[in-house]
């Protein structure tokens, strides 16, 4: 069995992957470069299933140049950047590996909302930044109750459910909009459904995004979603950053109707710092000062998650070459069985 990594992340050589896993061979591309230079086209015909390891990477040949793959897998959740059409109309199925991370990017979301409504982040930079002067409790400018508050959730799949449960444990209130979900979710959690985004977007005083990347998310939070915003609002971003329109979000956040935003995604990465959002929250302009957090695309990261990521990227392909079945499958509308 051979499988292609491509965009491998890891520092080491897939040592991880050939302890678990003696009977694959493993070839690793870092980079596109690396592609062209390990993979020829006698290679190619030899690979037997095909790995994206990057978040923001397409794997840098179509699924035609692997005649003989049989499975392609986006190691992580969001299968945006994998080609599910492509490999579908060869009737090879593309997975993700949705089953990881849940935890880490659910904390990370719920730690960016306390990072600004309790001044973990203004606090420490106030007080390293000027001394006693900033030793004091009115340096935070979006401290709130959580009690009671609003949650809103875009999005209540496993990452969106788990961050709604720890919002909750703060006792706040928690709505959700997801059209894609089946009905009678909101009866079994205690969660309060809406259907549509504007509703969400008028009751809640958090947002959190937890939705996959589509032509349909993509800039579903714009000029119209924040328009419908109630008036103090802070946004979550731990899903992918195109989800967000930041042009309206830095008009948004201008105009007061989103006072605060936690972005761990940014619509072009590594970040796009010639951003006019950017380069406010960089210059420390006195309008964001304080009211945006930006993290690295790094909410599903720590050690264990990564273990979890690599080693259930094989199971996805060991388990259907040698058994026969298919699991998180993201392209079955491409699939003739």
């Amino acid at each position: 069995m051979k499988i292609l990594c491509v965009n491998w992340q890891a520092a080491d050589d897939a040592e991880l992957e050939r302890q678990h896993y003696p009977d694959v061979e493993f070839i690793l591309a870092r980079s596109t470069a690396d592609v062209a230079a390990v993979l020829d086209p006698e290679v190619a015909k030899t690979v037997d299933a095909v790995i994206n390891h990057s978040p923001t990477l397409n794997v840098p040949l179509p699924p035609t140049a692997f005649p003989n793959a049989k499975i392609a897998v986006r190691s992580g959740v969001g299968f945006d950047n994998i080609d599910t059409a492509g490999w579908g109309a060869r009737n090879i199925p593309a997975c993700n590996v949705p089953d990881y991370g849940t935890t880490e990017v659910a904390d990370h979301a719920i730690a960016l909302m306390l990072a600004l409504t309790r001044g973990t982040y203004s606090y420490p930079a106030e007080i390293a930044v000027d001394g006693l002067e900033g030793w004091h409790f009115s340096k935070a400018p979006l401290i709130r109750r959580h009690k009671n508050a609003t949650f809103g959730v875009i999005g209540l799949g496993r990452i969106g459910l788990a961050a709604a449960r720890r919002a909750a444990a703060f006792d706040m209130r928690v709505v959700f909009y997801d059209p894609h979900l089946l009905s009678g979710v909101d009866l079994s959690t205690g969660y309060e459904r809406v259907h549509s985004l504007n509703e969400l977007m008028a009751r809640a005083d958090v947002v959190s995004v937890h939705a996959p990347l589509s032509t349909e998310t993509r800039g579903l939070l714009g000029t119209e979603a924040f328009a419908a915003a109630k008036p103090g609002l802070i946004v979550v971003n731990t899903a992918r950053g195109p989800i967000i329109d930041v042009t309206a979000l830095e008009a948004a956040m201008r105009q007061g109707t989103v006072v605060g935003a936690g972005l761990d995604v940014l619509p072009n990465e590594p970040g796009d710092l010639d951003h006019p959002l950017i380069k406010a929250w960089r210059a420390n302009e006195p309008w964001i000062k304080d009211r945006l957090i930006v993290t690295p695309h790094a909410a599903f990261y720590s050690p264990a998650s990564m273990v979890d990521l690599r080693l259930k990227s094989i199971e996805v392909i060991h388990a259907y070459l040698t058994e026969g079945r298919l699991t998180n499958c993201v392209n079955r509308e491409y699939l003739k069985r």
